[in-house]
């Protein structure tokens, strides 16, 4: 099969597109024709080593943990699933090995979702890490009705899908981005401020008494977060693991099958969009991963493997 690899840490200069073998499936496992995969920050942050403490790498790696495409074959111990049947799925195993990135990938059933037809093959693809994280997030935080709720970096690939989801579930929503991304914010019922120095103020004005939740999904912004929340607020941040030293929770987010079909029902009938900012084929994930390193993405970027 055709695939994105790399047999060393690195930048983007380790990437390559070559034949590799097909994947070995097992038995809770089916096995994927992949469509469209996507880029999020953290298939470039593996690629560098930067989880090398954290999670067992085999190499050389396929890159990529969203995936959409169709069922080619399935393990003898997964009767929910049958070949031809499209799905989507927050793709990642207990390892750093076998990725989206390429014509075909082995997923565990556990984090397959049904792929609603309604539901285009980009958007699919784009749905499950951001999707999930931003899910996750606002659950944790216990967002409901009548909470006002910051979100930080509220037009990247996370934050597009976190600030609607928490619409949905009844908040007031702020968001921080820069001023190009303003209006795509108040199109989606936010209201934006813009990131930086004199953010604090800028939230205290729309929120005087503070706001009831924040969600970091870009690190960086603890000071900002803690001198805005209200008393008892709650905050979670999914890039700084030091919130937990000030009452706060670090998300890190777990593949789940159910979760992610709630999320890809909501899309298909139009009650959560989900951006796409780029598309590109296996022969330009280099570019892919450029571009997202540069930040300031909004929404998703997109891969390309069939039609």
């Amino acid at each position: 099969m055709r695939a994105v690899s790399y047999s060393e840490y690195g930048d983007v200069d380790v990437l390559t597109v070559g034949d590799l073998p097909e994947p070995r499936f097992g038995p809770s496992e089916v096995l994927v024709e992949v469509r469209r995969a996507s880029v999020n920050p953290v298939d470039w942050k593996l690629m560098a080593g930067g989880l090398d403490a954290m999670m067992e790498v085999q190499f050389p790696v396929v890159p990529g943990w969203d995936v959409a495409g169709v069922v080619r074959a399935v393990g003898p111990d997964t009767p929910e699933f049958s070949v031809g049947d499209e799905v989507l799925a927050y793709a990642r195993k207990d390892w750093v090995h076998g990725g989206t990135f390429a014509e075909l990938v082995t997923v565990p059933v556990r984090a397959l979702a049904r792929k609603p037809a309604e539901l285009g093959w980009d958007a699919a693809a784009a749905l499950p890490l951001a999707g999930q994280t931003a899910y996750r997030t606002l659950k944790r935080l216990g967002v409901g009705s009548g909470d006002t709720v910051l979100v930080h970096a509220a037009a990247g690939g996370v934050g597009l899908l976190g600030v609607q989801i928490a619409r949905e579930l009844g908040a007031t929503v702020i968001g921080t981005a820069s001023e190009a991304n303003h209006d795509r914010l108040r199109e989606l019922g936010v209201t934006p401020v813009t990131y930086g120095d004199g953010l604090v103020e800028r939230v205290r004005e729309l929120a005087p008494d503070g706001v009831d939740a924040v969600a970091d999904f870009v690190g960086g912004v603890r000071e900002q977060t803690l001198a805005v929340l209200a008393d008892g607020g709650r905050h979670a941040s999914v890039a700084d693991p030091g919130v937990t030293e000030h009452g706060g929770t670090w998300v890190w987010v777990r593949p789940d099958g159910a979760e992610l079909q709630e999320l890809a029902d909501l899309a298909a009938r139009g009650a959560l969009q989900v951006d796409v900012a780029g598309r590109y084929g296996l022969d330009e994930v280099a570019d892919a991963f450029r571009r997202s390193q540069q930040g300031h993405v909004r929404g998703k970027l997109v891969i390309t493997v069939s039609d």
